[in-house]
Order: structure tokens, then C-alpha cells, then sequence
């Protein structure tokens, strides 16, 4: 059978695969800063050379930011049925550096004294280990069988942890070509060492600032104390009025679109191994807050969330100074599930404000954006075919989890290609990514090629 042998190689040639992953993690592709941009595009470089090496033809494409890798397997000529895999090459800064126990773009293998290992790196989890599991598995299927099972398009972008501004753009610019029976990401994780995942969905996200205005000028607390509107108060008053007694938030219409659990991710949920103790007390919390008749499981998976993210008002400064703010503001996000839409979200919100707002005050709206969130269909063909696989390779169930967080580029393959997205990836809790000391587990970096090679023989039937 093929796909035995090409899990044969994968196992046989796993050396060679880390030294590779080694060589694109020793480029500090860093998107964030401007003085890493040639090394953004060396790493851009490097992945289109080891494509074309393997027989996809693969370019570096330009945009105003760093570039985007694009290759086709076989090229595209218009009639195929392929599935577009996404990754990202860039990285994290490495601050604070003296935290580092090594070198951050010298990777390492760290053996613990239980046997396992893992691979110690910025970008090992996020994301250049994820990415090269899938292309260490489309290698396997090409040397073993010749070719691969499915048709693929690969899309690296180099500006995912700065922002992806270049993303949209380029999108929009290369629907044709980029368009595909579906997407595949890996920038996602298991639920433990043991257990692979298939996130099905993600929450949407809508940021907003929220700034009052009360006088025309900052006050002296002596002069006009008691007698002057105070923007913090009133602020203050309109964001805790945002959740009941319960945690159930009172914006009007907030939860239309919100749907319950299903049978099956109910069960898989309640039966799995969480604590909310544990998963609060790992950071100095131990008392669960939000929607009072909800598991943590669902509140930071299946449910809407509303959150102040910063307040600002009056003097901040060291010291004091006796003043009463002309202005107050705050930065409010929202987490959006199911059919929640954004827009008319949006405009409750401003109707919740506006109607707490005093008549000598007044207020105004600063939006930072907005979009939906996203569920992969339960009958979805390209699931069910992602759950055989991951179950062959791992001898468990996997699991379908939601994500509390957003990934912008699956709706953009939603809005703008069509395409609903398969998330798979390897990635654990612990591996510190955006932090010091990141690290890769080897048995993820082992078993995701071997899972994304099963996944791409599946997809073939």
C-alpha cells in the first residue's frame, strides 16, 4: 500500500526533515521590525527553493509588505480539484533575550528526563515546525509515490504576527489562482501530547473605543467637585452596566445568533480532563467569571464574550493631581459565536451607550474592526475525512474543539475564496510560543508529518 510506505520514509528520513526545519529556523524572520526585512525574505526564499526542489512550481511574490510564497502541485491548469494549505513563516520578536536559556535562532533539541524531547526555537511552534510538517509530508508522498494523491496550493505569508495587512490585498488579487475545493491551516494545536484536535470553530472578534466628553477643558476637583460631570463616572457606570449579576451580557438582541451545544461536542466536552481550578490557577485566579450557568469550556470556546481592554481618563501620571477629566475612554472588544453579526452588534452597542450618556456629555465611536465568526459544518466532507486520518494516526478519537481566539485568515478564505477550512495542528499549550524558550514537541513535529500525509491520502478518496 503507498501510504505504508510513505509513513516508512517519513519515519526512516525524520533526521533529514529536522535538519531542514533547523535550516528555516535559524532565519530570524522577525515581520514585526523593519530591520529583519531581508531576513523575512530569505526565509520566503528558502521555502520556495525547497518546493521547487520537490517539484511544485513556486515563486516569491511581492506586496507592500513581506512577501507571500505561492506553489502548485502539479501547476494549475484550470481544471484540478486541489485543497490550498496555509502557513506562516514569520516569527515573534525574541524580547526579553536574557530569558532565553540558548540562542533563540540556534534551534535545539532538549531531552527530558522521562526520554521525550522537544525542539527549542523561535517560530518551532509557531509556525515554522506546523508548515513543515505539512511540506515534510507532501516530500514523503513525492519520493515514494512520485507525485501527490491530491492537487495542492501552497500560500506561506511572512506578515501573520504583524498583522497580516498584505493578506487581503493579495487575496483579492489572486482569487483565481488561489481558490480550491477547501483550506487546510495548521496554526493550531492538540489537546494534550496525546490527543489530536480539529478545531471547528473560532470566535469572531469587534474592537471598539468608547470615548466621553464632559467639559471643555480638565477641571480643578476643589472648583467644580460635586457639581461638574465627572466622563470617568459615567464611563465607568455604562461598562459595568454591560453584564447582569449573572455574567449574561445586556447589550439588547446580544445573543441572537448564538447557538447551543451539539449532542456529540457536549459529550466530548464534558468528558474530557479539564479543571477549571487548575486552568485558573495557573494564573492566580481560581474563581470561574462570566456566564454563571456556563462550564469554562464553553465560556472561552462556544460563548460571546463582551471585555474592557484598557480604560483611560484623568491624570495617570506619579504622584496626584486633583483634577476631574474633560474626556474618558475605553477599549472594548467583543467575541463573536455562531451567526452573531458584527454590524448590528456594533450598533447596539453604540444604542446602549448613547442612551446612558448624560445630556451634558457627549460621545464618541472609534472602530478597529470587525469580523465573524466561523463553524466548520458538522457534515462537512473534508472533516470527516480529517477525523479518519487523525484517528488512524493517534489511535484516538480526536476531538472538535472550539478556539476562544481569532484567526483572520480562515474568513478571509471564507468571504473572499469560498472555502471553508480544515484547522490541524500540532501545537500544546505549553510550547511558550510569543515567549521565551518556544518550543515544539519532536512527537508533534514526528506524528504531524505522518498525520498530514494520512490526511492528504484521505482527501484522494
Amino acid at each position: 500500500m503507498s501510504l505504508d510506505a510513505v509513513l516508512a520514509r517519513i519515519d526512516r528520513d525524520l533526521d533529514q526533515s529536522l535538519e531542514r526545519l533547523f535550516a528555516l529556523l535559524r532565519i530570524p524572520s522577525i515581520s514585526t521590525d523593519p530591520a529583519y526585512a531581508d531576513n523575512c525574505r530569505a526565509a520566503a526564499d528558502w521555502l520556495a527553493a525547497e518546493l521547487s526542489g520537490l517539484g511544485f512550481s513556486a515563486s516569491v511574490r511581492p506586496t507592500e509588505g513581506h512577501p507571500m510564497v505561492v506553489a502548485h502541485y502539479p501547476e494549475r491548469d484550470g481544471t484540478d480539484n486541489r485543497v490550498l494549505f496555509y502557513g506562516h513563516y514569520d516569527v515573534q520578536p525574541v524580547d526579553p533575550l536574557e530569558l532565553w536559556q540558548s540562542d533563540p535562532f540556534e534551534p535545539r533539541i532538549a531531552t527530558r528526563d522521562d526520554g521525550s524531547k522537544m525542539i527549542v526555537a523561535r517560530g518551532a511552534a509557531d509556525d515554522k515546525g506546523q508548515l513543515m510538517t505539512f511540506v515534510e509530508a507532501a516530500r514523503a508522498w513525492i519520493a515514494e509515490t512520485g507525485g501527490l494523491p491530491v492537487a495542492v496550493t501552497i500560500l506561506f505569508e511572512g506578515e501573520e504576527e504583524s498583522g497580516s495587512k498584505s493578506l487581503g490585498p493579495f487575496l483579492e488579487a489572486n482569487a483565481d489562482e488561489l481558490k480550491a475545493g477547501a483550506a487546510l491551516v495548521c496554526d493550531t494545536g492538540m489537546w494534550d501530547k496525546d490527543t489530536p484536535a480539529i478545531s471547528t470553530s473560532l470566535r469572531g472578534l469587534v474592537t471598539e473605543e468608547v470615548t466621553v466628553t464632559a467639559a471643555d477643558k480638565d477641571l480643578h476637583s476643589g472648583l467644580f467637585g460635586g457639581a461638574a460631570r465627572n466622563p470617568n463616572h459615567v464611563l465607568a457606570k455604562i461598562l459595568a452596566d454591560l453584564h447582569d449579576a449573572g455574567g449574561r451580557v445586556t447589550v439588547p438582541g446580544f445573543y441572537e445568533g448564538v447557538a447551543e451545544l451539539s449532542d456529540e461536542v457536549r459529550r466530548q466536552w464534558e468528558g474530557l480532563d479539564f479543571s477549571a481550578e487548575e486552568f485558573l490557577g495557573q494564573v492566580g485566579l481560581k474563581l470561574p467569571a462570566g456566564e454563571s450557568d456556563r462550564s469554562v469550556l464553553e465560556q472561552i470556546w462556544a460563548r460571546p464574550t463582551v471585555e474592557v481592554n484598557g480604560m483611560i481618563g484623568g491624570y495617570t501620571g506619579a504622584g496626584f493631581k486633583t483634577v476631574i477629566p474633560s474626556k474618558a475612554s475605553a477599549k472594548v472588544s467583543f467575541r463573536l459565536v455562531g451567526d452573531q453579526d458584527p454590524k448590528t452588534l456594533v450598533e447596539a452597542f453604540h444604542d446602549f451607550v448613547r442612551a446612558r450618556i448624560p445630556e451634558d456629555c457627549s460621545v464618541e465611536f472609534e472602530s478597529h474592526g470587525a469580523s465573524p465568526a466561523l463553524r466548520i459544518p458538522a457534515d462537512s466532507p473534508v472533516l470527516a475525512k480529517g477525523k479518519t486520518a487523525l484517528q488512524d494516526e493517534w489511535g484516538v478519537e480526536p476531538l472538535m474543539i472550539g478556539m476562544g481566539g481569532s484567526i483572520p485568515i480562515v474568513g478571509a478564505f471564507r468571504e473572499r475564496l469560498g472555502m471553508d477550512t480544515l484547522l490541524v495542528g500540532f501545537g500544546l499549550d505549553d510550547d511558550r510560543i510569543h515567549s521565551p524558550n518556544e518550543k515544539y514537541e519532536m512527537s508533534s513535529f514526528h506524528k504531524g508529518i505522518r498525520s498530514w500525509a494520512r490526511i492528504l491520502g484521505e482527501l484522494a478518496n
